[in-house]
């Protein structure tokens, strides 16, 4: 499996052959050094909520690439209405096959009709929280879906900080974390290296720390 970083709260995840892209932010990210011809075609394209940071340019990626949009019911609706065909709208708890890939749709405490998604297929298991606060069962996620990989905002302010998501890493227990949501603004400004630390002290899960337009391979 290959996981790439686009920043923000965006990736590429490359699990059992299928590419999918996760909350795109790259046009109007003044952070960002990519650009939209550096996202590569993609499969399925996914978005955890409607904030423009990460709707971002999903349906313009899906639009070029005719590829599968999955989200939320609520943004569902909007996808049709922007001209996507293929939309699969999931609700809490809700999951489906998407592409031989197996989906869950996850709860997500935030605003925007948040959620958040486990992508499971026959390499890796991969959590994606969205933009979240900590909650306790996220040690059911843990329990039932059994992530390899759990990627985790960070920043604090409008999600969980390094505090918080030390804990929600403790509660899920995957083998690999990677910090997310962090250093797009100063109002998110965090060290990650910190976060690796209270990571450490709870639990023996490896931080991978991942830079804007790097991939690493799981």
């Amino acid at each position: 499996m290959r996981l790439k970083f686009l920043g923000h709260a965006g990736f590429e995840i490359t699990l059992d052959g299928r590419r999918i892209i996760v909350d795109p932010f790259i046009t109007g990210n003044k952070s960002s050094k990519l650009k939209l011809t550096d996202i590569e075609k993609a499969d399925i394209v996914a978005v955890t909520h409607s904030h423009f940071d990460h709707l971002g340019d999903a349906i313009e990626i899906a639009k070029r690439d005719n590829c599968t949009f999955l989200c939320f019911t609520e943004l569902g609706k909007i996808a049709a209405g922007k001209g996507l065909g293929d939309v699969v709208a999931l609700n809490t708890g809700g999951s489906h096959e998407v592409k031989g890939i197996d989906v869950v749709c996850t709860q997500a405490f935030h605003t925007g009709d948040p959620c958040g998604f486990v992508f499971i297929g026959k390499e890796r298991r991969v959590y994606h929280a969205g933009d979240t606060g900590l909650f306790g069962d996220m040690a059911l996620i843990g329990e039932m879906y059994k992530p390899d990989v759990a990627l985790l905002p960070i920043g604090g302010y409008f999600t969980m900080g390094p505090y918080e998501a030390a804990k929600a890493a403790e509660l899920i227990r995957a083998k690999f974390v990677v910090p997310m949501h962090y250093n797009t603004f100063d109002l998110i400004r965090q060290d990650p290296d910190e976060f690796r630390r209270m990571v450490r002290e709870r639990i023996s899960s490896d931080v991978i720390i991942i830079k804007e337009g790097e991939s690493v391979n799981i």
